[in-house]
């Protein structure tokens, strides 16, 4: 069947914004930077249950170079939030980054000289996830919002 016999006498128009958007949306890439207890809830979610792969997200990439989105899971120390950043500048643009659970975002219970108080203090942060730990659907909630963000985005630079 050609293209004509499938559109008919009508046109199909799109911009590049759309098209390389969709498919950046539809294949977000996580890189998990499990550091404390909310790390088994992110494990949770990459399971079956609750079909990750609808984000193009079923497995976990363990190379930055290979991640698009670094989900930070659990309280930081000073002397990890380096190692952090080191990751973080290897990951190709564009990249996102979710602050998982109160500790991430905020340092949480841990008010002590060595804990960073959000990982925001280093780290350019698209979504946070309240709870200590969170459920699993609040970090699809949070996939869902980088998607919704990816959409909105403009990818085509054009020259002047």
């Amino acid at each position: 069947m050609g293209m004509d016999k499938a559109l008919g006498d009508g046109f199909l128009t799109t911009t590049v914004d759309t098209i390389v958007n969709w498919g950046r949306a539809n294949a977000l890439w996580p890189m998990p930077m499990g550091l404390a207890c909310c790390a088994i809830e992110m494990m949770a979610f990459a399971g079956p249950k609750y079909d990750a792969a609808r984000f193009g997200s079923e497995v976990m990439r363990f190379s930055p170079r290979q991640s698009d989105v670094m989900i930070v899971a659990g309280w930081c120390t000073y002397k990890m939030s380096h190692a952090i950043r080191r990751v973080w500048d290897q990951m190709p643009d564009p990249k996102w980054c979710i602050a998982m659970g109160a500790c991430a975002s905020t340092g949480g219970m841990h008010r002590a000289y060595g804990v960073v108080q959000g990982v925001d203090n280093f780290l350019p942060v698209d979504v946070y996830i309240s709870g200590c730990p969170p459920r699993p659907e609040s970090l699809i909630n949070a996939m869902l919002q980088i998607q919704e963000k990816i959409k909105t985005e403009h990818t085509a630079k054009l020259d002047a």
